[in-house]
């Protein structure tokens, strides 16, 4: 299947979600999710205390007749002794994914200890040296700022967006 742009849009750059959205949408679907939603904001649904040691695996709808609805039971992959912790807050997080999701979708939460299913964070590159005269006028924009801690935050934002000029 070929991606063909409509003449609209031809030339024009388009969002990532959008010419993707379509081949996740089967993947997500098999393993129960209508929606790559919570999968990529997981971490913001759960916060930062779980969202590193857990990951939703699939969602499990229970069969029933087109009339009746029931809601899912989510299959919660952990590692290790976080189950314990998490099993003690199960009712806030369960409360916090049907509050993202904006209805009551999910009724269980089953964890399962598995290891984690882990992707490497993107190294960051060092910026750049700065050259004389991009020195001279970072150090002249921070001469009025007092705060020490400011002053050094400043500096290296200074650092990074002048010192990526170079390499571009």
């Amino acid at each position: 299947m070929a991606f063909e742009p409509s003449k609209k849009r031809r030339g024009r750059a388009m969002p990532l979600a959008e010419l993707i959205g379509g081949a996740l949408a089967p993947a997500c679907r098999k393993r129960g999710f209508a929606a790559a939603d919570i999968l990529t904001h997981w971490p913001d649904i759960v916060g930062a205390r779980y969202g590193s040691v857990t990951q939703p695996e699939k969602l499990s709808w229970p069969r029933h007749d087109e009339d009746d609805y029931a809601p899912a039971t989510l299959h919660l992959r952990c590692e290790g002794a976080a189950a314990l912790l998490l099993q003690h807050e199960l009712p806030q997080i369960l409360e916090r994914i049907n509050g993202f999701l904006g209805w009551r979708a999910v009724e269980r939460i089953r964890i399962v200890q598995r290891p984690l299913a882990r992707r490497d964070a993107p190294k960051k590159k060092a910026p750049g040296p700065l050259d004389a005269n991009a020195e001279a006028a970072l150090a002249e924009s921070l001469e009025g700022i007092d705060d020490d801690a400011l002053r050094a935050a400043l500096d290296r934002l200074g650092r990074a967006t002048l010192g990526d000029r170079g390499r571009r």
